[in-house]
């Protein structure tokens, strides 16, 4: 694997993890309620990633404390599902997601199409660095 592939598996895999509380809950608005190891095995089989299982319990203890999702016990199995009130949270989320794939749509087009951009900006900057480092002379 190469560097430029490494560098998109790593990106790929921190947008996940950054962004997991989102996939959670649009997976549970599907309808079925979820335990942390469905939501594991969600992760791994839809995105190919493995979490921890302190990873995924802590945050559904967060979204449970903010109030976007119940858990309720069954057997012996905590289940989650969404809160009574998460229609307008789920409406924010939504177009959330949409400003945010936008956004990553915009940059990997900015970067597909102008690779050299980030050469050419890390050049001007260390040319302006250059440029600051000289002892100033006297006109």
């Amino acid at each position: 694997m190469g560097a430029s592939s490494k560098f998109v598996e790593n990106l790929r895999k921190r947008v996940i993890q950054n962004f997991m509380d989102i996939l959670i809950l649009t997976e549970m608005q599907k309808g079925h309620p979820l335990s942390g190891y469905d939501v594991i095995g969600f992760l791994h089989h839809k995105y190919g990633i493995l979490v921890s299982s302190g990873t995924v319990y802590s945050l559904m203890y967060s979204l449970e404390r903010d109030g976007l999702i119940k858990g309720v016990w069954n057997n012996r199995k905590r289940m989650y599902e969404l809160d009574e009130n998460a229609e307008q949270n789920m409406k924010t989320i939504i177009r959330t997601s949409g400003e945010i794939e936008n956004l990553l749509r915009n940059i990997s087009t900015l970067n597909s199409i102008h690779p050299s951009s980030m050469t050419g900006a890390r050049d001007a900057k260390k040319k302006d660095e250059e440029e600051l480092e000289k002892p100033e002379t006297l006109l």
